[in-house]
This record gives C-alpha cells, sequence and structure tokens, in this order.
C-alpha cells in the first residue's frame, strides 16, 4: 500500500516500518521455517519471488504491511541496519469488496529472542489505530490457526471474541467491532505512538 509507504510509527517497544527491499532477505531467512510457514499458512518462496512478493505489498492498495523493528534495538543503534533490528511483520487486508469498514489483521513474530515480550500485542494495537485513523476501518478479523494458541490468547486480550471454527482450514476466525467505547480504548493504548516521516536504509532514532 502506497499510502504507508513514507511514515514510521514509534511505540514503546516496537517501531513499524513499511516493507522495503532492504527487509527482503531477513524475510526470506525467516519463512525457510517450516515452523513460521506452518503458523502463518505460508508457501516457501525463492528469494527473486519474495522481491516480487514485496513490490506487491508495496503497490497493491488492497494491502498494508508494516516490518515490526524491536525498538531496545533501534533505539541503541549507531548506523547499523533496520535489517539487524527486525522482529516480524504486521498487515492488513482489505479484500472484503462487500465491506470496505472490514481489515483482516495477522501479525507475525518471527524472532525467537523478541516473543513473549509483549512486541506483537503492541504491534496490532498500533495496526489497528492506524487502520482506525488512516484507513476507516470499522471491524477487525484474525483468522488463527488452531493450534496457535499464544496468538489465540492475545487477540482475545484485545477483545477479539470467537465467531466461526473451520475444520477444513484448521483455524478459528476472531472478530472486534469498533463500538465507540471500543474506539476509545484502542486509540488511549496507543495514545504514546508517535507518527515520523521514513525513508529507506534512514531510519534512526531522533
Amino acid at each position: 500500500m502506497r499510502l504507508n509507504q513514507n511514515i514510521l510509527l514509534l511505540g514503546k517497544k516496537v517501531v513499524l516500518v513499511p516493507y522495503t527491499q532492504e527487509h527482503v532477505p531477513r524475510y526470506h531467512e525467516w519463512m525457510k521455517s517450516e515452523e513460521l510457514r506452518r503458523l502463518t499458512a505460508s508457501e516457501p518462496l525463492t528469494l527473486e519471488q519474495e522481491y516480487v512478493m514485496q513490490h506487491s505489498w508495496q503497490e497493491d492498495a488492497d494491502k498494508c504491511t508494516f516490518i515490526v523493528l524491536d525498538a531496545e534495538k533501534w533505539q541503541a543503534q549507531l548506523g547499523t541496519s533496520e535489517e539487524s533490528c527486525m522482529a516480524g511483520d504486521v498487515n492488513l487486508f482489505l479484500t472484503d469488496l462487500g465491506d470496505p469498514t472490514l481489515g483482516e489483521i495477522e501479525v507475525m513474530i518471527a524472532e525467537p529472542s523478541c516473543r513473549g515480550q509483549g512486541l506483537g500485542t503492541e504491534a496490532v494495537l498500533m495496526m489497528m489505530s492506524y487502520g482506525v485513523t488512516k484507513l476507516g476501518l470499522t471491524k477487525f478479523e484474525a483468522k488463527i490457526g488452531q493450534g496457535n494458541e499464544p496468538s489465540i490468547r492475545m487477540f482475545r486480550k484485545l477483545h477479539f471474541e470467537q465467531v466461526a471454527v473451520s475444520s477444513v482450514f484448521q483455524e478459528v476466525t476472531l472478530r472486534l467491532t469498533m463500538s465507540e467505547p471500543e474506539r476509545q480504548w484502542l486509540l488511549e493504548q496507543t495514545s504514546h505512538v508517535e507518527e515520523k516521516p521514513y525513508r529507506a536504509g534512514a531510519s534512526e532514532p531522533r
């Protein structure tokens, strides 16, 4: 999505930056993991295919993606690459043609050392806030593999409720409708987030 390609979102635990070519090699290494491919229902891609995929993420109007950086590493970096701070990614799919206010959200914390520290939770909250305030979304869905208990628990903590189970795809669908109280709660949870201009490869802490 072109809309987010020039912005950086700075939180407490994570920094969200647009997915650029600089991030592709590390992302490709992550996706060699069978476990990650299973959890994200992804097919193995060559490095060249991954670059093509990154380009489509950048250009397609119905996809919004940010790379999740570990804020602690990012704040401490002195001229090191963003690639060394990468923790995962967070995505929104705007693919329901009948309802443009619905976004399907997914998050992946791929770096094992970054898991269990709340990075995924903050990344989802920041992405939801971006979806509500910039994309006009009022409903979110998350489709999660039945065996991915940590992710299911996380989304339930964020007020998502289970609405469907697919035995065929072995996944559960959770949904959150943004009532006014939910919207206010979300904006309070993300009131600390700063939006800054982003230039690929030059997002050193300011």
